[in-house]
């Protein structure tokens, strides 16, 4: 069964991926999985760039997103006639000539990943380069141009120890649709913040800072570095928190509750001397 892994603390925004996939689409023909791309609008592999927090704690994710391959896959209940497919290797197909006219094929994607041909009156989508496949090929031409190492293609037997020990993800679990295409890193939450000497106005370096999950009962810990930063990387979605400062000769702080609805800057946090 054929998967994709996706590393998303490797991929740093090149769009190769979608350039490489444009090149390989736009007006070639690679009937009978796909007609030609059309030069704009669609994107069967997209990076998505996500921003996170505020100014001046500010981070910046890439997210690749091609189609899903999944293997209980929406788009084919939707379809008739067999107008898509799903292959022995677990690519589905979307047949440019039996899903003429059939828009509703689209509607179907709770992913967002099958655009509208308007020119062939078509529903298009990534197909793995099932045509590159066929001829040999171990990877799809989005694979091949990753420079960085972020998109590892395969057979799920191979892929499964790094799936299993790096604790991929996939997109959307809640959909229930056993997707092929994994995660590692996705973006989560972080709380981060500054500490500061209300009678030096000085970083405190080295404070140690407590963050307890209120939900999980869960600890973590770090101490604030040389610039008077701290950070918490990696937390719950909706996680409700509760943070405690500490620091020699200083008054212990706590700030609660904290709400990960979305990443979170305390902004500077000033301490008071004993």
């Amino acid at each position: 069964m054929k998967v994709l892994l996706i590393d998303i603390s490797r991929c740093n925004g090149c769009f190769n991926c979608q350039i490489a996939c444009k090149d390989e689409h736009v007006d070639n023909d690679w009937s009978p999985y796909a007609k030609p791309q059309p030069d704009m609008g669609h994107f069967w592999m997209r990076v998505n760039e996500i921003e996170r927090g505020v100014v001046p704690k500010v981070k910046v994710s890439y997210v690749p997103k091609p189609c899903m391959q999944c293997e209980d896959p929406p788009c084919e209940k939707a379809a008739t006639d067999g107008a898509v497919y799903r292959r022995k290797d677990g690519i589905v197909i979307i047949d440019p000539e039996k899903s003429k006219g059939k828009k509703k094929i689209i509607e179907s994607c709770p992913y967002g990943c099958i655009y509208w041909n308007e020119e062939f009156q078509i529903p298009q989508k990534c197909t793995f380069c099932a045509h590159l496949l066929d001829q040999g090929w171990k990877e799809p031409r989005c694979v091949e141009a990753c420079c960085t190492g972020a998109l590892i293609f395969g057979e799920y037997d191979e892929l499964k120890k790094i799936i299993n020990e790096r604790k991929a993800e996939i997109l959307n679990p809640e959909f229930g649709l056993k997707t092929k295409v994994y995660y590692i890193g996705l973006p989560k939450r972080f709380i981060a913040g500054t500490v500061l000497s209300k009678d030096t106005s000085e970083p405190l370096e080295g404070a140690k800072i407590t963050l307890r999950n209120l939900s999980t009962q869960k600890i973590l810990s770090t101490r604030v570095d040389n610039y008077g930063d701290f950070e918490f990387e990696g937390l719950e979605i909706n996680g409700n928190f509760t943070l405690l400062i500490e620091n020699p000769g200083y008054q212990k702080k706590v700030i609660e509750p904290i709400y990960t609805e979305k990443d979170i800057y305390l902004g500077e946090i000033i301490l008071l001397p004993e």
